[in-house]
C-alpha cells in the first residue's frame, strides 16, 4: 500500500465547529466504526465513562453532552477500528521491512488478532497461543537477579483503564519500573520545575481561567496538543479578558476558533 504525498493547503475557517464535525465523521468512516465509535465517544470523559487516550487534559466540574476534541476523536477511531491484523500479513511482511513503514502506516493496518513472538531465523513474528506467550514472558521474568532488571514500557495512548490494570501487575511482580512515552516526556518538568516553582507541574487548576482577568501562553500549541483548553480560553474572550500567545506558529485555532455558539 503506498503511502500518501502529505499535502498542505490554506484553510480559512474557523477552527472547531462544523469543520471539527465533519473532521470527527470522516475518522469514524476511515475505521469503519460510526455506531460504535459514535456511542464510546458520548462515554468519553464522562462521569461512569473513561478518558480520553489522546492526552492528560483535566475534565472541567460541568460536564457537556460532549467532552472530547478532534484528536480525541480520530484517537478513539483508531483504537476502535475494524481493520485486523493477521498471522497472513506477518507472513508477508519480515520485521525489517516492517522497520522500514512509517508509523502512520503501521497504525493503519489494524489491530492486532493473537499474540505474536519474534522468530529471528525467519525474520519475521509468528503466531503463538496465549499459554506460550505467557510462559515464555514468565520464564524471562523468573530469569532475572531481580525485577528492578525489567522495564515494562507502555504508550502515552494506552488507556488509564489498561494503564491500571498493568501497573498494578508491574508492582505485583515486584517494580516501579513502568514509564510510558508520556512520563518520559515530563521527565525534564519533574526535575526542573521543584527547583524553579517547588511543585513538579503545573499549578493552574481549571477553575482559575473562570476568573483570570489575563491569560498568557507561552511555548504550547493549544490548538494542536490541548484541543480542549480552546473551549475554555473561547469563554474567556467572550468574557473580555485578555489572551496574550508567544508562539512562532501561527495556529488556526488561536486565530479563530468555534466552540458551538461562543466565537472568538
Amino acid at each position: 500500500m503506498p503511502e500518501q504525498k502529505t499535502r498542505f493547503k490554506p484553510y480559512h475557517h474557523p477552527a472547531g465547529g462544523w469543520g471539527a464535525v465533519k473532521a470527527t465523521a470522516k475518522a469514524l468512516l476511515e475505521q469503519s466504526v460510526v455506531t460504535k465509535g459514535s456511542r464510546a465517544l458520548l462515554s468519553m470523559n464522562q462521569p461512569g465513562g473513561f478518558k480520553c487516550p489522546s492526552c492528560a487534559f483535566p475534565d472541567p466540574t460541568h460536564h457537556k453532552k460532549v467532552e472530547f476534541c478532534e484528536n480525541g476523536v480520530k484517537a478513539l477511531a483508531v483504537e476502535a477500528t475494524k481493520r485486523r491484523v493477521t498471522r497472513h500479513f506477518f507472513a508477508e511482511h519480515s520485521v525489517t521491512s516492517l522497520a522500514a513503514q512509517s508509523d502512520y502506516w503501521l497504525e493503519e493496518q489494524g489491530r492486532l488478532t493473537e499474540p505474536m513472538r519474534y522468530d529471528p531465523t525467519t525474520d519475521h513474528y509468528v503466531p503463538c497461543s496465549w499459554q506460550d506467550a505467557f510462559d515464555l514472558i514468565g520464564r524471562h521474568l523468573r530469569q532475572l537477579e531481580t525485577p528492578d532488571q525489567a522495564e515494562f514500557y507502555t504508550s502515552g495512548r494506552t488507556s488509564n483503564e489498561a494503564a491500571f490494570l498493568y501497573a498494578v501487575f508491574v508492582r505485583a511482580y515486584g517494580t516501579n519500573n513502568f514509564p510510558d512515552c508520556s512520563n518520559m516526556c515530563h521527565e525534564p518538568t519533574s526535575r526542573g520545575l521543584p527547583a524553579a516553582i517547588g511543585i513538579g507541574k503545573g499549578t493552574v487548576v481549571m477553575d482559575d481561567l473562570d476568573h483570570a482577568e489575563a491569560i498568557f501562553i507561552v511555548g504550547q500549541n493549544t490548538g494542536t496538543n490541548s484541543p480542549r483548553m480552546m473551549g475554555l480560553l473561547a469563554h474567556a474572550r467572550k468574557r473580555n479578558v485578555p489572551i496574550v500567545v508567544v508562539n512562532p506558529m501561527p495556529e488556526r485555532a488561536l486565530i479563530r476558533f468555534t466552540d458551538h455558539k461562543t466565537r472568538s
